[in-house]
């Protein structure tokens, strides 16, 4: 255990302000006689995730999507038991570790060279608007999403996931839902459009040859065309909208402390991913995950057991979980050089953990490491001060403002 970290480090950005971050497990009651247990501690938020036969899914709109939508099968992210488990299974081979660093490593390096060339040629470059379009081809190529504009398709994906919360209350049924509700529509007609200009070619064009991608494998599926854009946006949303702001926040991180640069610019690849989990364990991109209760689950407290009834909703606090005392004392200050409690990952829960930990993680770091290592090597200021705005779906921040230029080359 770390009582304190031998490396100074940089405090954490993202505070959200007004969350609690104790007791551990706390119960509270809406006004409709609902009940949400309020999980903080890290070994009570990793078990919860573990427990897949007692707990399903109820984050991400999945709950409100799976009431209107007809769907026979659900996207991998909000689907749960022997379904999600035959998914994962079928798809874990796009996403292993060695296919992602044969097979995507050398596109991640051609395209951040071809953004960061925006900087050499004296452009001030918001991050903001370089992390969207540099993961979205880099999740495009994962997915298949690749017959089209593909920085048309970002702007269409960043439309639609901003579109207002009204869209995920239960209403009408599948696309009429959609485009009921008029604080719904500018994000209903971009779906519509991400349908039509990007998944519809990528389609056409994938019956014609199959390739090794996960429109592919969902075509010989047989999914239905609904199926395959709902699972799309899911991927789309987990690779591209999620490593984009942690993109930004490590590069925040990284040239506001010098230090802390140019250790990450001396090290190997290892050294470099070490701290960049470290940042995601000090940022996690996602704040809160949500399960339901699916029977009684039982949980051994400092205070004895509890039991959560079953129809019970559970909301699990990444943020506060990672920064518990069971990691040291100073959860809240970036230390590259944590030991961590046996079996603990150096990200903690911010993959999530048990059968919903992300599949990605693999393909987020090593773009991550990629674009960093070569932003860092330029010499880049920022320019003004970055902003921290909140999303209330999944407590997820957003960085604005992030805005670069570059001197001299170093």
């Amino acid at each position: 255990m770390t009582v304190g970290c031998p490396v100074t480090g940089s405090d954490r950005i993202t505070d959200r302000p007004g969350e609690a971050e104790a007791p551990a497990l706390e119960r509270t009651v809406d006004e409709q006689g609902r009940a949400t247990w309020h999980v903080r501690s890290l070994a009570l938020v990793r078990e919860v995730l573990r427990r897949s036969g007692e707990v399903h899914q109820s984050g991400f709109g999945s709950e409100a999507v799976r009431q209107s939508m007809p769907l026979t099968r659900w996207p991998v992210l909000w689907a749960d038991g022997d379904e999600h488990r035959a998914q994962r299974t079928k798809v874990a081979r796009y996403f292993a570790p060695t296919v992602v660093d044969t097979r995507y490593r050398e596109l991640i390096e051609a395209r951040a060279d071809a953004f960061l060339a925006r900087l050499d040629a004296g452009e001030a470059v918001d991050m903001s608007e370089l992390t969207l379009h540099f993961t979205a081809q880099v999740a495009a190529q994962v997915i298949g999403l690749t017959d089209s504009d593909q920085e048309a398709m970002a702007r269409r994906l960043v439309g639609f996931f901003d579109q207002p919360a009204a869209v995920l209350e239960p209403g009408a049924s599948g696309w009429r839902r959609l485009l009921s509700l008029p604080a719904a529509l500018p994000g209903s007609l971009e779906l519509l459009r991400f349908h039509l200009k990007d998944v519809r070619p990528a389609l056409k064009a994938r019956r014609a040859e199959a390739r090794e991608d996960v429109l592919s494998h969902l075509i010989a599926e047989g999914y239905s065309e609904l199926e395959i854009v709902m699972e799309c946006v899911t991927y789309a949303a987990a690779g591209m909208v999620t490593t984009r702001e942690f993109l930004q926040v490590c590069a925040w991180h990284l040239l506001t402390d010098e230090d802390l640069r140019i250790r990450f610019l001396g090290a190997d690849s290892a050294g470099r991913r070490r701290i960049l989990h470290e940042l995601l364990r000090l940022e996690p991109v996602v704040g809160h995950l949500l399960r339901r209760a699916v029977v009684d689950v039982r949980l051994m407290t400092e205070q004895g057991e509890v039991t959560i009834p079953a129809g019970d909703r559970l909301d699990l606090y990444v943020r506060a979980a990672n920064a518990d005392p069971a990691i040291g004392d100073d959860g809240k200050r970036l230390c590259p050089e944590r030991t961590m409690p046996s079996g603990v990952r150096a990200e903690l829960m911010s993959f999530g953990d048990g059968p919903h930990r992300c599949p990605g993680n693999t393909i987020a770091m090593i773009e991550t490491e990629v674009l960093l290592e070569r932003l860092l090597r330029r010499d880049v200021e920022l320019v003004g001060e970055p902003r921290i705005e909140w999303e209330d779906l999944i407590a997820g921040y957003a960085v604005r403002g992030l805005v670069l230029r570059q001197g001299v080359p170093a």
